[in-house]
């Protein structure tokens, strides 16, 4: 029995060399997942007219995924680090085809909740998991590449999602399955392209550590001084992704799929390509600069609504989108710069959750107050009190300097 418990603690052998197509690979499994989150996004006006539910339910449809992620980040947050990378993208990749499955069948709004939870899981596993996993499939020489293809991945996944899915529904038969199918199709391949992704891990304990909200005390300014940024960005990107759909058709009386789910993309888009071209600028002119872009956009929110403008809102998108990228990307790299390696994941799991809060409760409230005020004054009073927290992040804005 004593060997037998040596021998199962005895580190695997060593995992082979990261390869190009190593990193493709994870990139493609780590974007293909995330697209399937938002895949549903330009099609709440649909579901509303199929199944009769109004606003305040499409946000508790949106809301139920994030918490599905959060749920996933406390469970699964630190589970591959001692049963390897792969079999937690694999269970994520499985979690994601069951969510493209019920969406498929769609015979009930049950089926379509269940969805959601399932989708979060696969996002919660992802957020914790793929990242290092894209990171430790980088050949030699392609560290910083590999660092921005993972963001590209995680926020470019989310936007083409929105995007594929509203182009599908406008231009493909079958509006509320086509865009499932040709998801569910890809997710396979994804499966498939797991036997590529390196998996660096060596082994340790297999047993479930729930990784429970924690700030280490050497992060604890940091995390304060980054909180803002989390809270306004995932915020705005819960407002654009749950209730843009209804105010663009309601307001605005634009009822293309194909143009919402533009419109959503280009918020997300916007904030992929910020952290790719900005990520070497200073961290306190990132704050600084990533906060003041969000609060005009949240002014041409309002505006764009006032005024019904479609031109407007679109600009306010991707202002939103640059904003919340740049402040969200700094605040992370600040929190693990002042980190000690091995309280790193409870620093990261906590600020992910904070941004998944966030994500989720403003987007419920949102729809709740659209009942009593309007959809468009909700709005308003939301980008308000966004642009109100964004303005309190900029009195932290100093702490940054130490890692400039």
């Amino acid at each position: 029995m004593a060997d037998e418990t040596a021998a199962a603690h005895q580190p695997r052998s060593e995992p082979r060399a990261a390869t190009g197509w190593g990193l493709a690979a994870s990139v493609y499994v780590f974007t293909v997942v995330m697209m399937g989150t938002t895949l549903p996004t330009p099609l709440y006006p649909l579901f509303e007219q199929r199944f009769g539910f109004g606003t305040a339910f499409t946000t508790q449809l949106f809301a139920i995924y994030a918490v599905g992620v959060i749920g996933a980040l406390i469970v699964f947050g630190r589970l591959s680090d001692g049963l390897g990378r792969r079999p937690l993208l694999r269970l994520g990749v499985i979690f994601s085809i069951a969510s493209a499955v019920l969406f498929l069948i769609g015979s009930h709004i049950g089926l379509l909740l269940t969805g959601r939870v399932l989708s979060g899981l696969a996002a919660g596993i992802f957020t914790s998991t793929a990242t290092v996993t894209v990171l430790e499939n980088a050949p030699a020489g392609r560290e910083r590449l590999a660092g921005s293809l993972a963001t590209a991945a995680n926020m470019g996944g989310l936007g083409l999602g929105i995007l594929t899915s509203g182009l599908l529904a406008r231009f493909a038969p079958a509006p509320l399955v086509t865009p499932f199918l040709v998801n569910a199709i890809m997710l396979v391949i994804a499966g498939v392209a797991l036997l590529l992704v390196r998996d660096r891990t060596r082994g340790g304990a297999t047993a479930v550590q729930l990784q429970l909200p924690r700030i280490p005390a050497s992060a604890k300014r940091m995390f304060a001084a980054a909180s803002p940024g989390a809270i306004t960005g995932f915020a705005v990107c819960g407002l654009y992704s749950a209730i843009a759909p209804s105010f663009i058709g309601q307001t605005l009386h634009v009822t293309s799929t194909a143009v919402t789910g533009s419109v959503v993309f280009l918020l997300f888009g916007a904030s992929a390509t910020a952290q790719v071209l900005l990520r070497g600028m200073g961290d306190r002119r990132l704050i600084i600069g990533g906060t003041v872009t969000m609060i005009v956009s949240m002014g041409a929110l309002v505006f764009a609504l006032m005024a019904g403008s479609l031109p407007v809102l679109i600009v306010s998108a991707a202002l939103a989108g640059a904003g919340q990228g740049l402040v969200f990307m700094t605040g992370m790299r600040a929190i693990t710069a002042v980190t000690a390696p091995e309280h790193r994941t409870e620093a990261t799991t906590s600020y992910f959750i904070l941004a998944y809060v966030f994500m989720s409760v403003p987007a419920i409230g949102a729809g709740f107050l659209a009942a009593e005020v309007g959809l468009a004054d909700a709005t308003v009073i939301f980008a308000l009190a966004v642009a109100v927290v964004c303005v309190a992040g900029l009195a932290g804005a100093r702490r940054f300097e130490s890692v400039t």
